[in-house]
């Protein structure tokens, strides 16, 4: 009889957006007059912009035609776009070769599949609140995993400690959900940390284009020694609006090794052996995202996302509320007012002003009694919320 994978059973159920699609489904059937305002949404809602929109129609075109006809795109990405991204780097003083850049359909893809990489013994280390997935993929994996708890106190950015020590450690700056960013003392720890004891690093940096500090680093690669402790993965979704299209990339130095083995090369093999490259077209929209136009424009929509940003920012401080994020990040995580539960908190929000958020408890024990606002609607929803959360908590 075949045995199935038991770490499954391990799983928790993903409550979180369950409940709030039930609380909030609940509540429209009751009260149907009522117009919700969702400021918990972790997609986009501005369309790809022009330069990209542009390039996807060509390279719909160049498949129309014998000559420019595109099958099977090489595992690791298309020359094309890994020079792009590699130029990108460049701008920060990062210096990548092309074969060090690894295209990928989308950073949740990859976050997964990475752990190919690692042996099943090996320890993951999750700095808790946390985007749920890292949690859940080493579970199924059937590896041990250390949470390292956070607190407004530290910022929600903690320091390594003797409690932190694992073989994998998982960075996320911006961080989802607090929206709190590693600066580049506190990443240099940490990349010492990972070289002192041998561990890797994963760094998740799918919001890096939000952070408009110049002082603050986009890249753990800004960092010296992390070439030889870390791998950083990166999306498009945010950046520019691909969470449709489905797009992103992992950047793998080739000083990157433990026992003799090459993480590049790894990697490498393994692309060829389990994918067959991400789509032509996508990766020549993909292209255009890194041109100065493109940069310009996707760079427009994410300063619509961050006005919102500002807005919520201007009714929290006027109410004296702690938070975090919202400057360099797509989230505002928010300590509850008079030390509420966050699913209190959900409640009273969606019942007495109709605005809903993310209950910080669905991203870790130590999440509670915090909230998190997503900036990804419209102005106009995001002025009212804010409006009405001023009024219904001055």
């Amino acid at each position: 009889m075949i045995t199935p994978n038991m770490h499954y059973s391990e799983l928790k159920d993903s409550y979180l957006f369950y409940n709030i699609s039930l609380k909030t489904k609940k509540y429209l059937e009751e009260n149907p007059d009522k117009k919700l305002l969702r400021l918990g949404i972790g997609d986009v809602s501005l369309p790809l912009c022009d330069e990209v929109i542009k390039a996807l129609h060509e390279a719909v075109d160049d498949q129309s035609k014998k000559e420019n006809f595109h099958g099977y795109m090489p595992e690791a990405g298309a020359p094309f776009l890994r020079e792009r991204i590699a130029g990108y780097y460049k701008r920060r003083n990062v210096n990548l070769s092309t074969d060090e850049v690894f295209v990928s359909s989308g950073a949740s893809d990859e976050l997964g599949d990475i752990l190919d990489l690692f042996d099943r013994s090996s320890s993951a280390l999750v700095i808790e609140p946390a985007y749920p997935a890292y949690v859940d993929a080493n579970i199924m994996a059937g590896r041990k995993i250390i949470h390292l708890p956070s607190s407004k106190e530290d910022g929600f950015l903690p320091r390594p400690s003797e409690d932190a020590k694992a073989d994998i450690i998982y960075l996320c700056s911006p961080n989802n959900p607090t929206g709190a960013v590693f600066n580049k003392a506190q990443l240099k720890e940490w990349v010492d940390f990972a070289n002192a004891n041998g561990s890797v690093i994963l760094f998740d940096a799918a919001y890096e284009a939000f952070i408009e500090d110049d002082s603050l680093p986009h890249s753990i690669f800004e960092i010296e020694g992390a070439r030889e402790c870390a791998i950083e993965i990166c999306s498009f979704s945010k950046t520019a609006g691909f969470t449709g299209t489905r797009l992103g990339y992992t950047v793998i130095p080739k000083d990157l090794k433990r026992q003799g083995m090459c993480f590049n090369d790894m990697w490498l093999r393994n692309r060829t052996t389990k994918t067959n490259g991400v789509s032509y077209i996508i990766q020549k929209g993909g292209a255009a995202v890194f041109t100065e136009e493109g940069l310009k424009q996707i760079h427009a929509n994410i300063d619509i996302y961050k006005n919102n940003a500002r807005v919520l920012m201007e009714s929290l401080d006027k109410l004296g509320i702690w938070y975090c994020g919202g400057q360099n990040s797509p989230y505002i995580w928010m300590k509850c007012p008079g030390n509420m539960g966050s699913w209190e908190f959900f409640d009273l929000l969606l019942t007495k002003i109709q605005v809903v958020g993310t209950p910080g408890e669905g991203f870790g024990a130590c999440g509670d009694g915090y909230f998190r606002f997503s900036m990804f609607g419209s102005l106009e929803d995001t002025k009212e919320a804010a409006k009405r959360l001023y009024e219904l908590l001055k």
